[in-house]
């Protein structure tokens, strides 16, 4: 992953800005730098920016939102605030951080738009697009076991064992302590109660002796000196904590992933057109196929009836056809067609002039229409056919204008 570059906005715009690369752990590749926006830019090349804005002017707060099926926080939030602040819902902006699985309360930031807006602009102007906006008090370090503090300047800032960061003003310094010291009754009744207080060596020197007539409320203070500011704690924290992004809703990031997706976004939609086009296509095919099958099914079976009278069912048509054919190819055996024609010609002999009008092969008997020039030519065929060990009938006959016609069945003795 690559490098951060932390930038922390001053309270007041006569403040300069400072600024921190820290690596993907958190560590600090040099010391903290200073000094208007601008200035910052070039370090910005090729690391994700995360900016930090004054606790002082974001209210972090975890309030129990009840949620039903098919709503979201962010519809319900601003509501269920709504009694708890001055200003206008309207007017002002809600992220909403990640809920805990075993917890009814929800993590939210609120913040003015305008605000907002206006460090948006300031950054973007001096070429900065942030990935990420954390309030500052948020990345204070998080302790199970006992409270978290800064003192800077003119603010302080308390992390409870559980719960959301509160700043106040350094006037209020017993409130804040108070606050660290009864953040957590959970804790309280087992009798953990320790305090960590980060502060510089200036405001260690105005405000020990305040903070030693508190000490008798806790199990320990432990005092932690930050001789660079406390940017460098902050940086600390980035890979572990999980604190509210601001940047959400209509101040959401415009990624390279983003714009990524938008840039390919019509490419993905005539690709999914394209596939919906193919699979209408190859389904009117199969329509098609399938009406066509039925088509010849039917042919096949109109065919089979007028090939093979007699057989009932049309089922496997093709293989019965061949099977047939293949033994009137083959002679069938001793009563085939082909030994029985063999036969008949042979016996033609017997009645000169005779011809043959009509051949049906039918249930191992082949019937022969012939006409003659009279009715004992086709006894002398039916002769010669029996003489040649042929079952030879003459079935019917009838004189006519130019000779006789008769019929003749066939079998094998």
């Amino acid at each position: 992953m690559a490098d951060w570059l932390l930038i922390r906005l001053p309270r007041t715009p006569e403040q300069p800005a400072t600024w921190l690369t820290v690596d993907p752990r958190g560590n600090p590749s040099g010391p903290p730098q200073s000094g208007s926006l601008s200035l910052a830019a070039p370090r910005a090349v090729g690391r994700r920016i995360c900016v930090l804005v004054p606790g002082t002017d974001v209210l972090l707060t975890e309030p129990e939102v009840p949620m039903k099926a098919g709503t979201k926080l962010q519809q319900v939030v601003p509501y269920a605030l709504e009694e708890q602040l001055a200003d206008d819902i309207d007017d002002l902006h809600f992220a909403i951080g990640k809920r805990a699985a075993d917890s009814a309360r929800t993590p939210v930031a609120v913040i003015r738009r305008s605000l907002m807006d206006e460090w948006l602009t300031s950054l973007k102007s001096s070429g900065l697009e942030p990935e990420s906006m954390y309030t500052e008090s948020d990345l204070l370090p998080q302790n199970p076991g006992q409270a978290v503090a800064l003192l800077e300047e003119d603010v302080v800032v308390v992390r409870p064992p559980l719960g959301s960061p509160v700043t106040l003003p350094v006037e209020a310094l017993g409130e804040a302590l108070e606050i660290a010291q009864q953040g957590s009754p959970e804790l309280a009744a087992t009798g953990i109660r320790g305090l960590v207080l980060y502060t510089g060596a200036a405001e260690w020197h105005q405000h020990s002796a305040k903070i030693e007539s508190l000490r008798e409320r806790f199990d320990g203070i432990k005092i932690q000196l930050l001789s660079a500011g406390p940017l460098a704690l902050f940086g600390q924290q980035l890979p572990m904590a999980a604190p509210i992004n601001l940047l959400q809703g209509p101040y959401a990031p415009t990624t390279t992933r983003t714009v990524g997706w938008k840039s390919w976004r019509v490419a993905a939609i005539l690709l999914a057109s394209l596939i919906g086009l193919h699979v209408v296509g190859k389904a009117a095919e199969l329509t098609a196929l399938k009406r066509n099958e039925h088509k010849l099914d039917s042919s096949i079976g109109e065919t089979f009836r007028q090939a093979m009278p007699g057989e009932g069912s049309a089922l496997d048509a093709r293989r019965r056809m061949e099977q047939r054919l293949a033994a009137a190819q083959s002679g069938g055996g001793p009563g085939g067609l082909l030994p029985a024609l063999q036969a008949l010609v042979q016996a033609r002999s017997a009645a000169p002039g005779a011809t043959l009008q009509a051949l049906t092969l039918r249930q191992g008997a082949v019937e022969v229409k012939i006409a003659a020039k009279d009715a004992s030519s086709l006894d002398h065929m039916s002769q010669s056919l029996r003489s040649n060990g042929w079952q030879a009938d003459l079935t019917s006959g009838n004189t006519t204008s130019s000779g006789y016609e008769g019929r003749i069945q066939i079998r094998a003795k």
